[in-house]
Order: structure tokens, then C-alpha cells, then sequence
């Protein structure tokens, strides 16, 4: 057990050295595109609010927790970093969603050459996107259901100190979930039929979506953290994930 988180996080590492490979780079750059722009706004809008938003913790803080001011301010920023970072990846994700699954299948079939997956036609990706927005709309809604309570967390006076780490624990897992996805939909799963494949692996995916959130938050590393990342979720599906008993049955059924 206590080597699959690290198994998990080299994922990411091997889906970063996939991205420029002949016949999946192509589909990398939209992708890329799309998480620079969002990113970029975060950054920008950003600068301009923690100031204001540390003014707002420091003036509600109890007087007998002023004199932990030193500590609060790296505290929120790790914790601003975190709670932008990840929203605004969702958002880069619910923008990409089309071409995630582009590059999870491409990524697939040079890893497997046996794949069954078929090959995407234009036509394909015109239809599938509208299925693929409202698959990740759905999974945005699992995310912020259970984020805004955490995000509360962060403005309670002393539970507050434990908030940035509560928050890494379950962005780190919603992470792994959501880059999961895209290989296990390419073959037919839902999403709450892949939690349960991703739940059988959960080490593993613990270690993938921890690096994921680590180079999610890391400045120029997080413009290519969500393509690396679906690169790095497929090549975990094909080593990990796809003789799951679940998946198996839910294809059986297709079939």
C-alpha cells in the first residue's frame, strides 16, 4: 500500500513526457490552449484580490488569534492557491471536455495498439460535444456540492488552520475521479460507474490526483498540468483500471 500513492504520481510524470509524441501532440494543443487562457484570467484577477480577501480574514479573526498573522498569510495563500486553482480547472475542464476524450483515446491507442477504441472522425467530435459538456457539467456538480462546505472551512478562526490540508486530501481525490473519467467514458462507463472503478485503485489514484493538484497550483508547470494529466490518467486506466470486475460487466451489458 505504501508504495501505490507513489505509483499513482508517476503517472503524471509519464503523461508530461506522452504530450509531444507523433500522434498525440496534435492533440495536446487545444487543450493547452484553453488551460493557458483560464489560468492566465486566474492569475490576473488574483493579484488584484488576496490583498482584499486577507484584509476581510484579518478584520474577522479573533483578538487572541492576531499574533498568528506571520502564519496566515502563507496559509492562504496555499489555500487561495488551491480552492483558484481548482475551480478554474474545472472550468478549463468543462471548456476542454471534447478534446480530453480526443486525447485520452489517442493516448490509448499508442500505449495499446490492440485497443478497440474506434477512431474519432470529425463528425464524431461535432456530436460529441454537447454530451461531453454536460458529462463534465455533472461532474462539476459533484465537485462544488461537497466544495463549498470545505470552502467555508477556511473562514471558521482556528478550524481554519487545518482547512488548506482538508481541502489538498479532497481536491486530490476529485482530481484523480475527473481525470479517470475521460478513458473510462471512452468505453462506455458513467461517471458514478467510474467512481466505483477509480474506488477499487484508490492509493493509486490518491498519489495521481495528489501530483495532479501539486502541478495544478505550480506557476507555467499548471499550463500543461490538465493535458499531462489526461495523458497520465489513460496510461493508469490501461495499466490499472480497465480489468476492473465493474467495467467488465458494464461492458458486457453494452454488448
Amino acid at each position: 500500500m505504501f508504495t501505490q500513492p507513489f505509483i499513482g504520481a508517476s503517472y503524471l510524470l509519464r503523461g508530461f513526457l506522452l504530450l509531444f509524441k507523433p500522434g498525440i501532440r496534435r492533440f495536446v494543443i487545444l487543450p493547452m490552449l484553453i488551460n493557458l487562457i483560464v489560468f492566465s484570467l486566474l492569475i490576473w484577477l488574483g493579484i488584484f484580490q488576496f490583498d482584499i480577501l486577507m484584509e476581510y480574514v484579518m478584520g474577522n479573526l479573533p483578538e487572541w488569534l492576531q499574533w498568528l498573522d506571520w502564519l496566515l498569510w502563507p496559509l492562504f495563500l496555499i489555500a487561495f492557491l488551491l480552492v483558484g486553482f481548482t475551480f478554474s480547472l474545472h472550468l478549463a475542464l468543462l471548456i476542454a471536455a471534447p478534446f480530453n476524450g480526443l486525447l485520452s483515446e489517442a493516448v490509448e491507442r499508442h500505449l495499446d495498439p490492440t485497443s478497440t477504441l474506434p477512431v474519432s472522425s470529425w463528425g464524431d467530435i461535432v456530436k460529441g460535444i454537447v454530451p461531453a459538456i454536460i458529462s463534465e457539467a455533472g461532474k462539476i456538480g459533484y465537485f462544488i456540492i461537497r466544495a463549498i462546505p470545505l470552502t467555508v472551512l477556511f473562514f471558521i478562526p482556528g478550524i481554519n488552520l487545518l482547512a488548506p490540508a482538508i481541502w489538498a486530501i479532497f481536491g486530490a481525490w476529485i482530481l484523480a475521479l475527473e481525470y479517470s473519467d475521460y478513458p473510462l467514458s471512452n468505453h462506455g462507463l458513467l461517471f458514478k460507474t467510474s467512481k466505483e472503478v477509480v474506488r477499487e485503485k484508490r492509493w493509486v489514484a490518491f498519489g495521481f490526483g495528489g501530483a495532479s493538484l501539486f502541478s495544478t497550483v505550480v506557476p507555467l508547470l499548471n499550463f500543461f498540468a490538465m493535458p499531462a494529466a489526461v495523458a497520465g490518467a489513460t496510461i493508469m486506466y490501461v495499466e490499472q483500471l480497465k480489468d476492473s470486475p465493474q467495467l467488465a460487466i458494464t461492458q458486457t451489458k453494452a454488448s
